[in-house]
């Protein structure tokens, strides 16, 4: 029977994601927590998930998306925009142990470099998003 190479496994160690559970369905309405006047996204596209045939691509705490804004002022409607997810409802359990989870599944409004497109983010945000979005941490006013 082979055995595995130590150096391929401490690759993985190197690339190791958080273990969250991906609950937020392509077509899910989210509420929008910054100052952009948006109030409700759809998102439409995760990006970066590979899934198999036929199963849809969901999103997660920290996760870049695709949105529309489905209300808010007229000229954010109707027009394709990236986002981040900030905080999810569904339960998660961290490495030390903790189990965190949300009030509400949130998300703000970024570029697709990753910068905020406002000033302020309503509302605390998840550590994993945090470290994930550097922009998003400066802006935010509570990081759990």
């Amino acid at each position: 029977m082979s055995r595995r190479s130590r150096a391929v496994s401490a690759v993985g160690i190197l690339e190791r994601r958080p273990n969250i559970p991906r609950t937020i369905n392509v077509g899910s309405l989210i509420p929008c927590a910054d100052n952009s006047g948006a109030q409700i996204l759809k998102i439409i596209q995760v990006h970066g998930i590979k899934t198999r045939r036929r199963q849809h691509p969901c999103a997660c705490v920290g996760d870049l998306v695709s949105v529309t804004v489905k209300k808010g002022p007229i000229d954010l409607r109707k027009k394709p925009m990236h986002a981040v997810i900030i905080r999810q409802r569904k339960p998660w359990r961290r490495p030390d142990g903790t189990w965190i989870m949300f009030e509400d599944t949130a998300a703000v409004l970024v570029t697709p470099e990753g910068d905020l497109k406002e000033t302020e983010i309503k509302g605390p945000v998840a550590r994993e998003a945090a470290e994930r979005w550097p922009r998003i941490a400066n802006a935010a006013s509570i990081i759990v």
